[in-house]
């Protein structure tokens, strides 16, 4: 990989991460549960297929980004159904 390759992904990279906060801190409050459920989905894919790499016969590089992948998704699709619940919750009357 040349220094030129590796600059462009860091630039898209920390591009991607202002356009994210951005994007989420305009999010109203009415909104979160529905887009919780949505990012939560989009979790159970990355699980899939963090499971699919880190499901390799050999133990390399990949197998243990994919195992670290596994472990983070996990916990962003439980965190994300213990809020999900929670701001249910909220909507239930007494």
């Amino acid at each position: 990989m040349e220094l030129v390759d590796l600059i462009m992904l860091i630039y898209v990279f920390v591009l991607a991460m202002f356009v994210g906060f951005e994007l989420i801190t305009k999010v109203p409050p009415t909104l979160h549960t529905p887009l919780m459920s949505g990012s939560n989905a989009i979790s159970g894919i990355t699980i899939v297929g963090a499971i699919i790499s880190a499901g390799l016969n050999d133990f390399s590089l990949s197998a243990v980004l994919g195992l670290v992948a596994i472990i983070f998704a996990t916990i962003n699709v439980v965190g994300g159904f213990l809020v999900t619940d929670r701001m249910l919750k909220m909507f239930k009357k007494k």
